[in-house]
């Protein structure tokens, strides 16, 4: 590739006109390290590489990178993502490495997305992150931008970030830059959101991060890019927006509880409640799973000194509900006469979201957990999974469940596949069969199966 003359592979700090540098980094003459080619890594380097066509994305798994090198795809049900990776590999736009200090010192702009799990006691663990950082230094140059855009506890990227960058590199901050601009992307819709279903969030450790920082997202993002004050408020931005979803959901699975007591159904409560333009709460159900929601109220719990009772409740509330759905459950047997300990019941739906094959604290997770422990025989259907390892139940194909009794049914995620679903032809193994619709998804009022809706209208 011919360099820009304007301008050489560095930005930050560069004395070249914006539009030099604009025009460098689209022609390739700007190099790329994506470190973490996961779920969202790769469909980021992907749009990364389709813009500058100049990147290398770094992974320790080494059956990713062959993948990747020979064109393929692991990430499944990324609509585009296969045949985008297919075709930058061809071009020579877009490689991958397990040496990630070796991407690093070829790099001038460096993008890590890696994991930022909770522990099993909920504090953040931020190893993953230190170590690529680590890596990073190895290969750090004066005029590199680092971004990071996992999600990470608010002060991360100047506590922790900027001092690993400049031990390990030798270099001051201010001879290399640093930002976060968190990633805004869902599974199913990663390639669309990156491209800009939502304006880009940057914020830098100084000024000169920002400024590059949104230089470079703007040539990615077509909704624009939103500079905050700094990267504190980025982390911030991104964290709040996961609270607030954990809340919300929080607060409509509470109401969802009240729903006998009051004798209304609490969905069409919430649905008319939310056509007044401040009120917008959310839907209830058996749970709150995926890698997101569940565990970013964390990143501020856990890491700081102000007490946070909300927050701390709404968690409460969420991880309680497939519990209360199991009990739920029980109530609707005990009016049948029936037990858990002598029943068989089917799982519909195990990911955490409709569409997505994700099982991370999936509330089927817990609700197959205490069933089985409850005594009961526990099946499972899911067509989003091939490995049903980390459930405790017996895995059905959707045929399949037409051939099997069952005394229940309880839904948790609401696949499309689940719409032709022949009701009538679900077999009861004696009685009448019940139905626990975690989401109200299902009109079954032409069947004779005992229905019990979450926040639903159960008269």
């Amino acid at each position: 590739m011919d360099p820009t003359p304007e301008v050489d592979s560095r930005l930050y700090r560069s004395s070249a006109s914006e539009a030099a540098q604009q025009a460098a980094f689209t022609s390739g003459t700007v190099p790329v390290a994506v470190y973490g080619l996961g779920k969202m890594g790769l469909p980021l380097a992907s749009v990364y590489a389709d813009v500058c066509q100049n990147v290398v994305g770094a992974d320790i798994d080494s059956a990713v990178v062959e993948t990747i090198n020979d064109g393929g795809c692991h990430v499944k049900r990324e609509p585009g993502l296969p045949e985008l990776v297919d075709e930058l590999v061809q071009e020579g736009a877009l490689r991958a490495t397990t040496d990630p200090a070796g991407a690093a010192s070829e790099a001038a702009v460096h993008v890590v997305i890696v994991p930022t799990p909770i522990t099993d006691e909920n504090e953040p663990d931020l190893s993953i992150l230190e170590s690529v950082l680590d890596d990073i230094g190895q290969g750090l140059s004066a005029g590199d931008l680092v971004v990071i855009e996992c999600t990470v506890p608010p002060r991360t990227t100047t506590d922790l970030a900027r001092p690993i960058l400049e031990e390990t590199s030798g270099l001051e901050f201010g001879e290399f830059g640093l930002a976060f601009c968190p990633e805004r992307t869902a599974s199913g819709r990663a390639i669309e959101d990156i491209r800009g279903a939502y304006p880009k969030v940057v914020g830098g450790v100084d000024a000169e991060s920002t400024r590059v920082a949104k230089l470079i997202y703007h040539e990615i993002n077509s909704e624009g890019v939103i500079p905050v004050s700094d990267a504190r408020t980025a982390e911030a931005v991104k964290v709040f927006e996961g609270l607030y979803r954990d809340v919300n959901i929080g607060l409509a699975n509470e109401l969802a509880t009240m729903t006998d007591e009051i004798g209304i159904d609490v969905r069409e409560a919430i649905d008319v409640a939310n056509t007044q333009p401040f009120c917008h709460i959310h839907d209830p159900g058996p749970g709150v799973g995926g890698h997101c929601i569940p565990f970013y109220p964390y990143f501020v719990i856990e890491p700081f000194d102000t007490p946070t009772p909300l927050l701390e409740t709404a968690r409460q509330v969420n991880d309680g509900m497939p519990r209360y759905t199991v009990e739920k459950l029980r109530e609707e047997f005990t009016a049948e006469g029936t037990t858990i300990s002598d029943s068989s019941v089917l799982l519909l739906g195990l990911t955490y979201r409709p569409g997505v094959e994700e099982i991370r604290a999936s509330p089927a997770l817990a609700i197959a957990e205490e069933l089985t422990e409850a005594g009961a025989d526990v099946y499972g259907v899911d067509p989003m999974l091939d490995d049903f390892g980390a459930f405790s139940l017996s895995p059905l194909t959707l045929e399949e469940v037409y051939e099997q009794s069952f005394d229940a049914v309880v839904t948790v995620t609401p696949h499309e596949d689940f719409d032709d679903i022949k009701w009538s032809e679900v077999n009861r193994t004696d009685g009448q069969l019940v139905v626990i619709d975690g989401r109200d998804t299902f009109d079954l009022a032409e069947t004779d199966h005992r229905v019990y809706t979450l926040g639903g209208s159960n008269v």
